[in-house]
């Protein structure tokens, strides 16, 4: 690719995800992401889970589309896929993948899975 050309970003920005996460097969936490840009491959926002928001920077790849980040409790691995609903004009975006605890977290070691979503309107 040659500097300066663009590449289609499929990861909506600026965009907020509804997040859950599960330990052992149970849904244990609700939170939110926020992706507030996506410069090359990386990605800048922050994640909640309870009420105070913590800056995440991670990274993307386009032509596998993945994303993973770092939040200061749990490191995060997801695919994302998409569906166009031309009926209500809307994009539905779901990214699904691991999780795993860290320092200081109280869970820190346990591992389990995360799924966020949003919507956008189709152009």
């Amino acid at each position: 690719m040659a500097i300066g050309q663009m590449t289609r970003v499929s990861l909506p920005y600026p965009s907020t995800w509804e997040v859950q996460a599960s330990f052992g097969g149970r849904p244990m936490s609700l939170g939110t992401l926020v992706i507030n840009s996506v410069n090359g491959n990386v990605v800048n926002g922050a994640i909640s889970f309870r009420r105070e928001f913590m800056q995440i920077q991670g990274f993307w790849d386009e032509r596998t589309r993945q994303m993973w980040f770092q939040s200061p409790y749990a490191s995060f691995v997801g695919t994302l896929a998409f569906r166009d609903d031309p009926q209500i004009n809307l994009r539905h975006y779901v990214l699904r993948g691991n999780v795993t605890m860290k320092s200081p977290s109280i869970r820190a070691g346990e591992t389990g899975t995360w799924t966020a979503t949003t919507n956008t309107r189709l152009r």
